[in-house]
């Protein structure tokens, strides 16, 4: 009998420690101690240099190609620290906030050779954890032993690696009727991961005939556009627009999925708004701050219709790439229902950026 914490448990863990400041240790043929760069402060890093050694910072390539710094390792670049590195500086390489007025960072000193599989994994972890992809990275000795020093959480860098590759099984928590302004006959469906991460939804419209396609909207959450009434998007109109429809056929069922800002999380999803203030577009702003143009993962939409008894659904969306991911998730999608609404002069810029970098058929 344990009652020792698993591998999923124990990366839930260390994706709290790391939003907290507290420093992460992956154990392994050659163990290191990981800290975010985001939530980095004056005494760890003080720490961390006591410790000697060559700590690295480790960015994306997407972030790395802003900076102009070698991504040795294709995608990642490894920075050695300046002996005067200050958190400032630190989260100066992470945040592209001030990019455009101190341009000229580097030149940098990158890390080349050597096995970067922690690195992939700390950044790994870090985005998991909804902060940007930039981790401070310090070889030691004796991995178990130093995280047992110093009370920290040690993970097993050879079963942290896959886990974090592999999507997380969902289960069904609860399901009850809920009345909406659309349909009476409606059910909302909570599912939860195992791996402690944010809850999904399924939204059912009438009671949807489970041997023939249902129409289907995949809808990842959007905090400014579905409760804000945001015009910087077309997704509050989405929303209701795919609603309404189900609601005037009578039957249907929306996955409200909680993958904000394509995935980056709300607070990154506002930096990259910021960044859209000074010029850039969408793609581009996720770039800059280290991310892919779409970090989600639209499999668990297949997942969770999977498990509530659809096999094949009339999807209401744009993005042909939520149809690809469907398909490769065992549902079969017979029909693409367009779904054009919300164009105004604020989003103007967004959509055809949509269009041209991601596909999205506007």
């Amino acid at each position: 009998m344990t009652f020792a914490p698993d591998i999923t448990e124990q990366l839930a863990r260390a994706r709290a420690d790391l939003r907290m400041g507290v420093p992460v240790v992956f154990a392994g043929a050659e163990p290191v101690v990981l800290l975010a760069a985001e939530t980095l402060d004056a005494a760890r890093l003080a720490d961390l240099l006591a410790l000697g050694g060559e700590p690295v910072l480790a960015i994306t390539a997407r972030r790395a190609q802003t900076l102009k710094a070698h991504a040795y390792d294709g995608d990642l670049a490894r920075l050695i620290l300046p002996v005067d590195a200050t958190p400032a500086w630190v989260q100066s390489i992470a945040d592209p906030a001030d990019d455009l007025r101190a341009p000229m960072k580097g030149p940098f000193k990158c890390a080349r050779g050597g096995d970067a599989s922690a690195h992939r994994a700390a950044l790994q972890l870090i985005k998991s954890a909804r902060l940007l992809p930039a981790a401070l990275v310090l070889s030691v000795a004796d991995g178990a032993g130093f995280a047992a020093q110093h009370g920290l959480t040690c993970l097993d860098l050879a079963k942290a690696a896959p886990a974090l590759e592999t999507r997380s099984p969902l289960h069904p928590v609860v399901s009850a009727r809920l009345p909406m302004e659309v349909s009476e006959a409606g059910r909302l469906h909570i599912f939860r991961p195992e791996d402690g991460g944010e809850e999904h939804y399924a939204i059912e419209v009438g009671r949807p005939d489970r041997s023939k396609p249902v129409l289907a909207r995949l809808h990842s959450a959007c905090f400014t556009g579905d409760l804000m009434g945001s015009l910087k998007c077309d997704c509050g109109p989405q929303l209701h627009a795919a609603l309404a429809q189900m609601g005037a056929e009578g039957q249907g069922v929306l996955l409200y999925l909680n993958q904000e800002g394509r995935g980056i999380g709300l607070a990154n999803k506002m930096r990259a708004y910021s960044l859209q203030d000074q010029g850039f577009d969408t793609v581009e702003a996720n770039h800059r701050l280290g991310f892919e143009d779409d970090e989600r993962d639209f499999r668990l939409g297949a997942d969770i219709l999977r498990s509530m008894g659809f096999s094949a659904v009339r999807l209401l969306t744009n993005n042909p790439r939520k149809v690809e991911m469907m398909e490769r998730g065992g549902i079969a999608v017979p029909e693409r229902v367009a779904l054009r609404v919300g164009e105004n002069r604020h989003n103007r810029a967004y959509l055809a950026t949509k269009a041209a970098k991601s596909g999205h058929l506007l």
